[in-house]
This record gives C-alpha cells, structure tokens and sequence, in this order.
C-alpha cells in the first residue's frame, strides 16, 4: 500500500510523525461530541478508512451514515464497543483480528464525567475510571495481536482538570493515600481510586481529576513498553462545554462554572477546535511519547504544550497505575491476554 500523505501541516515545536504506511485510523466514542467531530476531522485530512465505534452496533451504523452524508465520504466503518463489557472487547478485537488491517492512529477518546453518585460498573470500577480499563484492554489487544502500524500513534483524551489548577477540582496523593492506607503499596493505592474503595471518600470533581490523572500515569508507562517507532500521548481536548460528556456533571459545576467559562472569551471552544488537538498530537514524533499535553497552566483553551507538573512526571505513579490497570483488566504486555483474539 502506498504511503499516506497529510493533505496538511501543521507548524510543531516537536518533532513529526513519519508518514503513515497505511490509512486507517479506529476512534471510541464516536456517536457524538468530540468522537465525532475527530472522526469528522479526519475525513477531512484524506484518511481512507476511519472505524467508528459506540456502544450499539444500530446506533454506531446511524452515526457512520451521518458523517458519510455531511462529508460526502464513504470511509467510515461502523464497530461496536462497549468499554465497560470486556466480552464486547473481546468482540471488537475479534472483529479487527479477522479484518487484518494494522490501526496507524489510535484515539481512546471515549469518557465520563461522574455525577453525584457514585456509580460502579459491573465489575466494581468507579465510572470514570472504567473507560481506562477498556481502553487497556482494546490496545493491549491491539498489540499483541500486531494490529498497530509500525509507526501507529495512539492518543488518549486527557483533561486539564488533571493539573490541579482548575477552579473547582482537586486530586488525591496517591503516595500520602498508599501511606496511610495500603502500607506504602501505591498500586494498591490506584486500584483503590479505580474501584472508588472504603477508604476513598467520593466526591465528583476530585474522582474525575484522578481517572485523568491515572489516564496520563498509564500513557507514560505504556511509552517505555511500545515497540520502536510508536507512540502513545495523553491530551486534553480543553474546555468543550457544547458536549454530552457534561450531562452527569455535578451541580456546581454544571450549572455554574459551565455558564461561567461559556461567557468569558478564551475560556471554551467547540469541538472541533478540541478535536483538532488529538489531530495535532497524531503527528508528534516518538521524542515526547508517553508525555500529557493541554493548554499551558492555568488556562483552559489555547496552543497544547507539554505539561511539567511534577505530579506528571512521578514515575513510581506511572509504574503503580499500569499495574494497578493490569490487576483491575486481567491484561498485560508480559503474559498471554485472556481475549480469544488474541489468545
């Protein structure tokens, strides 16, 4: 197959991609809001075939007909993933197994943003951390199963939320929690926050802040374990009020910062202007894999850039969250993966 060419170029402080063997890219969450709009976007880049993924296969095939109709473009193929399902998973890698075409750019872009209750999975997993475990599981598959590109990028939605900078949002001490609770044990620690444990009290904002923050810790550890030429980044699509993802949202922060950021020039943008961020970042080079980017501290929109925060760069929290991701998914680089697919 040919070489892909971008249609366009983007000025980058960092270092670029080579171009990709192939065309395909797989995007989750993709029945709307910026799922959509990615998937979108990249019609508009050229890519050849663009899979579209959602919890229902009906609901999925209805959203891959509507980006064919608005981009006159039939590259679009419907698959059903349900993240919180590790037998629909299984299913979707199955699927991808038996098409046998290498995935060059990755987007884990499904997510939830938690509501006032807690809200556990069937598998006992805090709501918004459970995206990560199927996300795990979908590229682990991946992996194993070589159905990603030689130079394959995969990005995973971050959120600014993460910084510990943002009105409203605050995050746990992983090392202070596994101090006093886990014996020191920080995996222990992590799988804590993922299951929402008893000695985890709830609270919405501070449970989403720590999925994304765990989402950060797992690319970075997930970079020292790719193969030579791929690359993996976490970003965070900014301020995008105009989404569904806001619909369990707590009070507070639905009914007041919301509006707030939404009258205040600079302090939101569309989808599409986020979705271009995971664009953007498809096109970094290996020299900053495994790193998180969003919009420079203290805002929440703007140019993406490299984050420093210490609490990023801890890499006993990088090591603790993959294995605690390992332990909670059952799935590992290291040994042989539970999925059939890729048995």
């Amino acid at each position: 197959m040919d070489s892909f060419k971008r249609k366009t170029a983007r000025p980058s402080p960092f270092t670029t991609a080579p171009p990709m063997e192939h065309s395909i890219a797989l995007v989750t969450g993709t029945t709307s809001g910026l799922g959509y709009a990615a998937a979108r976007a990249l019609a508009g880049e050229g890519w050849r075939e663009i899979i579209v993924t959602g919890r229902s296969l009906a609901r999925v095939q209805e959203t891959a007909a509507q980006l064919e109709a608005e981009t006159k473009m039939q590259v679009f193929t419907p698959l059903e993933l349900e993240l919180d399902t590790p037998s629909s998973v299984q299913s979707a890698l199955a699927e991808l197994v038996k098409r046998g075409r290498p995935v060059d750019f990755l987007l884990l872009n499904a997510g939830v943003i938690p509501g006032k209750k807690r809200v556990l999975t069937a598998a006992g997993i805090e709501a918004a951390q459970a995206p990560l475990i199927g996300h795990h599981q979908l590229t682990v598959g991946l992996l194993r199963a070589n159905l990603l590109g030689p130079n394959a990028r995969i990005v995973i939605s971050g959120s600014e939320a993460a910084r510990g900078d943002v009105p409203l949002f605050s995050y746990t001490d992983v090392a202070a929690l596994a101090a006093t609770q886990h014996q020191g044990d920080r995996s222990a620690a992590v799988e804590a926050l993922m299951r929402s444990g008893p000695n985890v009290k709830y609270e919405p904002n501070r449970a989403y802040a720590d999925a994304k923050i765990v989402v950060a810790w797992w690319a970075a550890a997930l970079a020292r374990q790719l193969p030579p030429g791929m690359a993996v980044y976490a970003v965070s699509p900014g301020s995008t009020p105009d989404t569904k993802g806001l619909r369990n949202a707590g009070t507070a922060l639905k009914w007041l910062m919301v509006p707030l950021v939404k009258l205040i020039p600079g302090m939101s943008h569309t989808p599409e202007t986020a979705a271009h961020r995971y664009l953007q970042a498809s096109e970094f080079g290996t020299d900053v894999s495994g790193q998180f980017f969003a919009s420079a501290p203290k805002k929440l929109t703007g140019p993406i850039e490299a984050m420093h925060h210490p609490h990023f760069h801890d890499r006993a929290n990088q090591e603790a969250a993959w294995q605690a991701v390992v332990e909670v998914s059952g799935v590992d680089l290291s040994y042989p993966a539970s999925f059939s697919a890729v048995s």
